[in-house]
């Protein structure tokens, strides 16, 4: 029997490994699946898909929303591939015309994106007020000479998120130049409010749009095989997700999604909302924070590729140590990576009959795994003390991300997760839920959609309507991005006051978030 529409799929891409879990609306597990990442990355979508549907206990009929967590937009930024060409417009002149945008940029990157750049007269103040007007003739002159030279516009203003108006005025002009089909970004919809890191990351927007469009294109046709046609969402890099349409226009947003996905997915599968949580995967280990069972944002700018970005991202340490990771001689002891067999693990280690000693194989040797079919023969390296360098490791990353003195829970999640001991220094106890494999993709299946909002405000006076209005707009943020209209709810409210302000001012920064409803 096909039964009644009422599963959910959610797919997380790692460098490894992808994977997948199926949930009822009661957020059961019904079937689960692992299969090995490949180098295009849909292939191993495709995979997937194919694995888990072939479970009996999954009907297609039954699937109404996939979720995709996927690595495709990272990969396009540090491989300088498929990226559109974009003219970056800043609406900042005579302020910040010192500092020309891409300054920093690596230079490769900057010539596979850039189709030129111009500093026009406008700006905003952080308090809102206009500093300079829109100069609209020199942005229609700047698109009008680069008509036909570029696929998409990125547009960056002074202070845009506290005022946006001369950031849309400017995307009415670029439509009226260069027609409806050029795809525009706006910094107000991507980052904070630093202008440069702002900038880059409204570029990296526009210059990822065709990768979106082309995983969009290539997962509608792997689930129209499959005989699905469910709602499709993409996860974003602060646990929560958003529709397709919304993913296509703010790709940037799905970088950084693969570790929003694994803590979201650990504090659902352990029960445990304030915690540390290692996700330990084939090629690395991420530390992640969970406050209140949604990950911790990083407070630091955010280097993607050589380039500086402020949106959001979960405050995460990386090390590079997982079950793919290389152990080799170093003198008469050993090293520990950084290099990794990746998604090679199944042909390359040990245990599989390869011929590179692995992490994996040093946790078969020590007892804490039981993959492969044969015992590791090392040739003479020393796989148990590999794993306490290992461990060492990831001990040091623990310390690292802490942000409190007393001990606290860590959920140990990821496929790799045997290479976690079971105490670590400054660790209550480690948590080794059920389903730990396969965490990311149910963070993923289990995420609500998001909607934000940030702005500079005067706070003296009728501070209720300032707040309610703010509140209003990361909601509606929200139901753009795919929530339910009638159960979005405002989980983060956050007021930072400015000093050095002639009149009492504060950084407004709201987060919205509402389930999905069912089809």
């Amino acid at each position: 029997m096909p039964g009644r529409p009422d599963l959910r799929l959610g797919i997380d891409v790692g460098g490894t490994h992808t994977d997948a879990a199926v949930l009822d609306t009661a957020d059961r597990l019904v079937a689960k699946a692992k299969t090995a990442t490949t180098a295009d990355v849909t292939s191993g979508v495709t995979a997937v898909l194919d694995a888990v549907l072939g479970d009996e206990a999954v009907a297609p009929q039954r699937v109404t929303h996939v979720m995709l967590g996927t690595t495709h937009a990272t990969n396009a930024v540090l491989e300088r591939r498929d990226l559109q060409r974009v003219a970056v417009l800043r609406l900042a002149a005579p302020a910040t015309t010192s500092v020309r945008p891409l300054l920093a940029w690596p230079e490769d990157l900057r010539a596979a994106v850039s189709a030129g750049e111009a500093i026009v007269g406008g700006g905003i103040e952080v308090d809102g007020r206009e500093l300079a007007p829109l100069d609209e003739d020199a942005v229609r002159r700047f698109l009008a000479e680069r008509a036909g030279a570029l696929d998409g516009v990125a547009i960056t203003g002074m202070f845009a998120p506290a005022s946006p108006g001369q950031e849309l005025r400017a995307r009415e002009l670029a439509a009226e130049e260069l027609g409806t089909d050029v795809h525009v970004s706006l910094s107000h919809e991507v980052g904070a409010l630093g202008l440069i890191e702002r900038e880059n990351a409204t570029v990296l927007n526009a210059a990822l749009v065709a990768v979106a469009r082309g995983v969009a294109t290539a997962l509608e046709g792997a689930l129209a095989a499959h005989r699905l046609s469910p709602v499709v969402l993409f996860a974003q890099n602060d646990g929560t997700l958003m529709g397709l349409d919304y993913a296509v226009r703010n790709p940037v947003l799905t970088i950084g999604s693969g570790p929003a996905n694994s803590l979201r997915g650990a504090a659902f599968l352990s029960g445990v909302q304030d915690a540390l949580v290692a996700d330990v995967g084939g090629t690395s280990t991420d530390i992640g924070a969970l406050v209140g069972g949604f990950p911790r944002e990083s407070s630091a700018a955010v280097e993607i590729g050589g380039i500086r970005t402020n949106f959001r991202m979960p405050d995460i340490v990386a090390i590079a140590v997982g079950g793919g990771t290389v152990v080799t001689a170093n003198g008469s002891g050993v090293r520990v990576g950084p290099q990794s067999v990746g998604y090679g693990l199944p042909q390359r280690a040990l245990v599989f009959g390869g011929d590179v000693a692995t992490l994996t194989d040093a946790a078969v040797a020590g007892g804490r795994a039981r993959v492969g079919d044969r015992a590791p023969s090392a040739g003479g390296l020393d796989l148990a003390a590999a794993l306490r360098g290992a461990e060492e490791l990831i001990a040091g990353a623990v310390d690292r991300a802490k942000t409190q003195r007393a001990d606290v829970p860590l959920v140990a999640v990821g496929g790799g997760s045997f290479l976690v001991p079971d105490s670590l220094p400054g660790v209550s106890e480690v948590v080794r839920p059920e389903h730990h494999d396969v965490a990311n993709a149910i963070g993923a299946a289990i995420a609500q959609v998001g909607g934000r909002w940030e702005e500079v405000v005067r706070i003296d006076r009728d501070r209720e309507r300032v707040l309610g209005e703010a509140c209003e707009r990361a909601r509606r943020r929200a139901i753009a991005a795919g929530a339910d209209a009638d159960r979005v709810e405002i989980v983060e409210l956050e007021e930072i006051p400015l000093a050095y302000h002639t009149e009492p001012s504060v950084r407004l920064r709201v987060k919205a978030v509402g389930p999905l409803g069912w089809l």
